[in-house]
């Protein structure tokens, strides 16, 4: 089995190794492949659709069996601007999706990020770490490593693979 991932994220690549190998001898590809939505998707739905366009665009670039994309985003309840993340899982015939834990982020990280900026670098300088979104990402700097985004991308990538496995 050939699988495609659209990223080339080391983060989202390797834990889609990690899963996917549990099930399958597949090999793995990482694609540099366009989301079509904004740099920092703003929404639940924003942030999906990037994910489903990652995924058939590894798909279709990779020449594979099964693709899969992973969009992290934030979104608005309520007034509370939250993280959320996305990943699709295409093949030829379906896409099947799922989300991930949502989590407020402080004010003076919701305010950057509403005024434009993009959430990896607001959290560079919140954290004052480096690469936070090749590594812990947000939900491990606000959880204090507790929940990592290695684990949150595991649970939401079983998610699509158990529905993909059940179709």
């Amino acid at each position: 089995m050939k699988v495609a991932v659209g990223t080339k994220n080391k983060a989202k690549v390797q834990v889609v190794k990690a899963v996917v190998t549990q099930f399958y001898g597949a090999s793995i590809e990482a694609l540099a492949v366009a989301s079509d939505v904004s740099e920092q998707p703003m929404t639940n739905e924003e942030t999906r659709q990037g994910a489903i366009n990652r995924a058939k665009h590894a798909l279709c670039e990779g020449n594979a069996d099964l693709g899969f994309g992973l969009e992290g985003g934030v979104t608005l309840i309520d007034g509370q601007l939250y993280i959320c993340n996305w990943v699709a899982l295409a093949t030829p015939q379906r896409i099947y999706t799922a989300a991930g834990a949502q989590l407020p982020l402080p004010p003076i990280v919701a305010d950057a990020v509403l005024a434009g900026e993009e959430l990896g670098p607001v959290m560079e300088r919140y954290a004052q770490q480096k690469d936070v979104r090749q590594n812990q990402g947000a939900i491990g700097i606000f959880t204090d490593g507790l929940v990592t985004r290695q684990q949150m991308f595991e649970h939401i990538l079983l998610l699509v693979i158990g529905q993909y496995r059940y179709q």
